[in-house]
């Protein structure tokens, strides 16, 4: 009898429910993987940025998300620095970690016609800004791409999650709000009929983070999150302006105009602290003013982060 038991062991195991085998090979089966993450172009327009380049690549790099997910779109002009340099050797040291890279430097000239200085936003500067986001946009749709991640290059992403955050907020354009030393931050509340910003008595307890959440707001700018799995999406635009669009030539007032025209909502989140970035320069700023505020909100960023670790 205890012969007959031991026989009749492994056959019980192999008949158990659960066990991940069947008896015929048409019920084996093994879970399935994961799937892979969405792929994201991020686009990065810089110039006259070598006081915070090695802060912002270093925070881009730390990025919390999958390098053969991404690809890095880069474009860089009209320096008086060496901004052409820095994103060059950064490139080559980066490229084989990620799924894509597409450079596009210009040398020359280094200053736009008719420009008062490097912190001055004429006509012809914004016309150039808004060609080359077109084309990052319309590179992320050629490729593909599921997401395109638009960033300034002094905006400091210090939550490495960012990217997954705001992708489950399932939003066609969404930004995280970010910190400076003032009131300013990377949305409006309220716009004219122009096109301009407005004060609204929603801003401040959004800001000053109050009210904490996803808001649907007017404008995002700087860095923010675009969903080209959307099937709206295919109706945003960077470059032209609409047809119809008669407000100032500022490239976030149109990107913002063509999302209305699309019925696409733009979204600002505070839920978490995901980056600081610097309050905007005077037009008759020098580059040195310029480094000198980034460097004190990299001074902040240090503070604020001392400060919490004291906490936990």
């Amino acid at each position: 009898m205890l012969r007959v038991t031991s026989l009749l062991l492994p056959l019980l195991f192999v008949l158990l429910p659960g066990s991940g085998r069947g008896y015929f090979p048409e019920e084996r089966w093994s879970p399935e993987s994961p799937l892979l993450a969405p792929r994201v172009v991020i686009a990065l327009i810089c110039r006259n940025s070598a006081h915070s380049l090695p802060l912002f690549l270093g925070a881009i790099e730390r990025l919390n998300y999958p390098k053969d997910r991404l690809a890095l779109w880069v474009a860089t002009d009209h320096n008086m620095d060496n901004t052409t340099a820095i994103l060059r050797d950064w490139l080559i040291q980066v490229q084989n970690y990620y799924h894509y890279v597409e450079w596009r430097p210009e040398d020359e000239p280094s200053a736009f016609e008719d420009e008062i200085g490097p912190k001055q936003w004429n006509n012809l500067r914004y016309e150039h800004v808004m060609k080359l986001r077109q084309a990052a946009l319309n590179t992320a749709r050629e490729i593909w791409a599921d997401y395109l991640l638009m960033a300034d290059c002094d905006n400091l992403l210090t939550d490495q999650d960012v990217l997954w955050k705001l992708m489950r907020e399932n939003k066609t354009i969404v930004a995280p709000m970010l910190e400076s030393r003032a009131a300013y931050s990377n949305f409006w509340c309220g716009m004219t009929s122009q096109g301009y910003y407005k004060r609204t008595p929603a801003y401040m307890p959004i800001r000053r983070r109050e009210r904490r959440g996803c808001f649907a707001v007017p404008m995002v700018h700087s860095t923010y999150l675009v969903d080209l799995r959307k099937e709206a999406s295919s109706q945003l635009a960077f470059y032209p302006p609409h047809p119809e669009y008669s407000w100032a030539l500022d490239d976030v007032i149109i990107f913002a105009y063509s999302a209305r025209v699309a019925d696409v909502q733009m979204y600002v989140c505070n839920r978490d602290t995901y980056g600081y970035f610097p309050v905007p320069m005077r037009s008759h700023a020098t580059m040195q003013d310029e480094a000198e505020s980034f460097l004190h909100t990299h001074l902040e960023i240090m503070g604020e982060l001392k400060s919490s670790m004291k906490l936990v």
